[in-house]
């Protein structure tokens, strides 16, 4: 009997461009794939079906805190699959894991599965105190989370760091967490490029959100500039509507003063061709899959020393982490291309390396799905409880 499997998204583009290769996987290996999101175009639906899966519409708020909203839409998506039965959930995204990971308990799915890809804006401290509307939040998420995942059979992180602090939070029973390490890359379909010595070239790709540490990236650039005129610095990343979301005016602001270029939200790859080396000065991460593909594609990278980010770097081998929120320390890293420019290739070529060591697609996919799939077999035959 084929296995029937709910993937719960935030949106269609994430489940097109972060779960695509998976649910390829799941579709050639017999199971019935029913890809959840909120907001499908027709461009969404095609490409869902091109990988042999289902399209299905819920209903869900991606940003805001409207309890009565949520309510209604979690309770909306219980029905929705008490009527299609799905043998398993994955749900990813933090309003998918937990509205989407209680919904899946009463409508009594057999196998519940969780994925935090990151501790989020609620969880990640700022540049200034936190605020009493903050604190509630944090409080508020946080009891739902525990009640949400107390209700998983499993919950995958990205990171141990993020797995420990859901544990001290009491977030997660214990026994259910494990670690990934990285949602993988094609390195087929991600292969190294020329390195770029002419001009040294930096390329920050991120959600414009000021906890990706882009106004670190910018305070580093002007002070490099100041220094070689000629370096270039790329910005990739749509605006964003959550809280740390800068505003469009500040990031023009930028691309007036002549201190990066903005060309928006934008295919990656080409610019990434064009870059010398990849920097995120994010405060804090799952693993993020910007930094993997430029990895696989043989660039060096800056980055933090934070939870997420210091998994992609081995320091001084294929980069170099800078403390989180230091802009001088990212210029010096940054100059250390600049000033010796063979770091580029070397650096570049250990990236590599490193991605096909650990960020593999095939083997995560693998894994993701053993996880996922882990006990149907006997709840199939047993009959669902």
């Amino acid at each position: 009997m084929p296995k029937t499997i709910a993937l719960i998204a935030h949106h269609a583009g994430s489940l097109l461009n972060f779960r695509g290769d998976w649910i390829r996987d799941l579709c050639a290996s017999g199971a019935r794939v029913l890809c959840l999101a909120p907001d499908y175009r027709d461009e969404d639906r095609a490409a869902v079906r091109g990988l042999g899966a289902e399209p299905v519409d819920y209903s869900l708020q991606r940003t805001g805190m409207n309890p009565v909203r949520d309510l209604r839409d979690a309770w909306a998506l219980m029905r929705l699959l008490r009527r299609v039965q799905p043998d398993a959930t994955f749900a990813f995204s933090t309003k998918p894991v937990i509205y989407g990971t209680l919904a899946a308990w009463a409508a009594r799915v057999p196998r519940r599965v969780a994925m935090i890809e990151g501790v989020g804006f609620v969880f990640t401290d700022g540049d200034q105190p936190l605020g009493w509307k903050r604190r509630v939040l944090r409080r508020v998420v946080a009891w739902l989370y525990r009640l949400a995942l107390s209700r998983a059979h499993r919950v995958i992180f990205l990171n141990p760091d993020d797995r420990r602090e859901f544990e001290v939070r009491g977030l997660v029973p214990a026994d259910r967490g494990v670690v990934l390490g990285g949602i993988g890359v094609d390195l087929d379909a991600w292969t190294p490029a020329p390195p770029v010595r002419d001009p040294v070239t930096f390329l920050l790709v991120a959600r414009l959100l000021r906890e990706k540490g882009i106004v670190e990236y910018v305070q580093a650039a002007r002070e490099v500039r100041s220094r070689h005129p000629g370096v270039r610095f790329l910005l990739l990343g749509g605006l964003d509507s959550n809280p740390g979301g800068l505003a469009r005016a500040e990031v023009q602001s930028w691309v007036d003063e002549g201190v990066l270029e903005w060309p928006g939200h934008v295919d990656v790859r080409p610019w990434l061709a064009q870059a010398s080396v990849f920097v995120l000065p994010s405060w804090r991460e799952g693993v993020p899959r910007s930094t993997q593909e430029a990895m696989a594609m043989g660039r060096p990278v800056i980055t933090t020393d934070a939870p997420g980010c210091r998994e992609t770097i081995e320091d001084g081998v294929n980069g170099f982490r800078v403390p989180v929120r230091d802009a001088s320390a990212l210029a010096q890293a940054m100059l250390g291309f600049v000033q010796e420019p063979e770091r580029i290739e070397i650096m570049g070529a250990a990236s590599r390396r490193l991605a096909e060591e650990r960020f593999d697609v095939r083997r995560v996919n693998a894994l993701l799905s053993e996880w996922l799939l882990q006990g149907t077999a006997g709840v199939i035959q047993r009959g669902r409880a």
